[in-house]
């Protein structure tokens, strides 16, 4: 990071704004990673990865959840998974996985992965920032494709403790309680909350609460993607 403020401010001299808006778009996809790092997942594979958040996965077009993450030290994040299409991946099924964040002052940031349950990568990564047109990520991107993997099942993580009653802004919801096996943390688990299943997640360094159990998600996507452009970033974002 030091470096990168380092040959921002040089080059800040000579772009000024279109600058500020390159670090604000790193902001934001920082945010985004850090709030996927918070799941129980990334607990147990530690930063090598950004999974999904572990659970029982059971995609659902329409169906999702919002939470809130809050980090140990920092703001807390507002995230939403919804699943928003079905898609047909080489003979299987493959579900579009959408979530969505506001973070860096640069307004709701989408990013939408194509999934097949059980497989152990994304297929595809689009990307879109409020105000411009979407992006589909190279695939060989380190935040993006490759290791943007597919949930993880939390029966194969967790010891399960029991049945337990929690309760979050989104209501009431019996629960499995699920302890991780490598001491990280807690994941409580509920049939009735899509795509995950998951209600709280109590980590060491953060937590995952359930605000929202959402029925009618919509793609969040507009317009047609485009193959990424950096470049193209860094214009200022066309004028309502």
């Amino acid at each position: 990071m030091a470096a990168f403020e380092m040959y921002s401010g040089i080059l800040s001299r000579k772009w000024g704004s279109a600058v500020k808006t390159m670090k604000a778009l790193a902001f934001c996809v920082c945010c985004l990673s850090l709030a996927i790092l918070a799941t129980p997942a990334n607990a147990q594979m530690g930063m090598r990865q950004r999974s999904l958040p572990s659970g029982v996965f059971n995609p659902v077009v329409g169906s999702g959840a919002a939470y809130d993450v809050q980090p140990a030290s920092g703001p807390k994040t507002n995230i939403e998974y919804t699943i928003v299409g079905k898609e047909s991946v080489d003979g299987k099924d493959g579900f579009w996985m959408e979530w969505t964040t506001t973070a860096g002052g640069m307004g709701e940031m989408v990013m939408k992965v194509l999934i097949i349950p059980g497989s152990t990568s994304a297929q595809k990564v689009i990307m879109q920032m409020a105000g411009r047109p979407p992006m589909e990520m190279p695939m060989q991107m380190g935040h993006a494709g490759g290791n943007a993997t597919a949930p993880s099942d939390i029966r194969n993580l967790a010891e399960d403790v029991g049945t337990e009653s929690i309760t979050t802004p989104a209501g009431t919801f019996s629960c499995e309680h699920y302890k991780m096996k490598d001491g990280s943390g807690d994941t409580w688990v509920s049939s009735k909350v899509p795509p995950f299943g998951l209600v709280k997640n109590q980590g060491k360094d953060s937590s995952m609460v359930l605000t929202k159990v959402i029925t009618d998600a919509k793609d969040k996507i507009v317009g047609t993607p485009q193959p990424f452009n950096p470049m193209g970033m860094m214009q200022p974002p066309p004028q309502q």
